[in-house]
C-alpha cells in the first residue's frame, strides 16, 4: 500500500493493518483510527493535526521523526510499546486508558497531558515537562521529580508513592 506523500481529510480507519508500512511525507488532518495496527510504521515527516487513535496498536513506532508543525494527537485505549515521543511538544495530548510501555518521553513538553488510567511501565520521563499533566488512576509510572517538571500534576494514591524512587529511601 503506497501511502507516502498523500493527504487524508476528515477519513475513519477501522480494523485497518499497517505493520511495516510507510506513510512518509503523508499528512493526516481530524482524521480517526480504530483498531488498527502500526507495528512499525514509518511516520517520518508524516503531520498528524487533530488526530484520533481509538483500541490501536502503535509498536515500534518513532513520532519523533514526524512533522511536528501543528502536531495534536489523542490516544485512548491503546497498546502503546516502544515508541518514542521524546523531543516533542504534545501539551494537552490525552493518553487515557492506554498500555505505554517502554516507551521514551524525553525532553518532551506534555504540559496538562492527560494519562489518567494508562500504565506506565518501563516508560522513560528524563527532562521531561509534565506540569499540570494528569496521572489519576494511572499505574507502573517511574518518574524523578528532580529531574522533570511535575508542578501541579494529578497523582494518585497508592502509586504517587513511587515519586520517591529516586530519592533512594525507605517507607515503613
Amino acid at each position: 500500500m503506497g501511502l507516502n506523500n498523500t493527504e487524508f481529510d476528515q477519513k475513519k480507519f477501522i480494523g485497518e493493518n499497517f505493520t511495516g508500512e510507510s506513510f512518509c511525507g503523508s499528512v493526516f488532518i481530524d482524521c480517526y483510527f480504530e483498531n488498527c495496527n502500526f507495528s512499525v510504521t514509518d511516520f517520518t515527516d508524516t503531520a498528524f493535526q487533530k488526530v484520533v487513535f481509538k483500541g490501536c496498536k502503535l509498536q515500534g513506532v518513532d513520532f519523533s521523526l514526524c512533522n511536528t508543525r501543528l502536531m495534536r494527537m489523542a490516544f485512548f485505549e491503546c497498546l502503546i510499546k516502544n515508541t518514542v515521543f521524546s523531543n516533542l511538544e504534545l501539551k494537552e495530548t490525552k493518553f487515557q486508558d492506554s498500555q505505554i510501555l517502554e516507551c521514551d518521553f524525553i525532553t518532551s513538553d506534555l504540559t496538562k497531558a492527560d494519562f489518567s488510567g494508562s500504565t506506565l511501565a518501563g516508560s522513560t520521563f528524563n527532562r521531561t515537562t509534565l506540569a499540570g499533566a494528569d496521572f489519576s488512576e494511572a499505574r507502573e509510572y517511574l518518574i524523578d521529580p528532580t529531574n522533570n517538571n511535575i508542578a501541579k500534576c494529578c497523582f494518585s494514591l497508592p502509586e504517587a508513592v513511587g515519586l520517591l524512587h529516586s530519592f533512594n529511601i525507605k517507607l515503613v
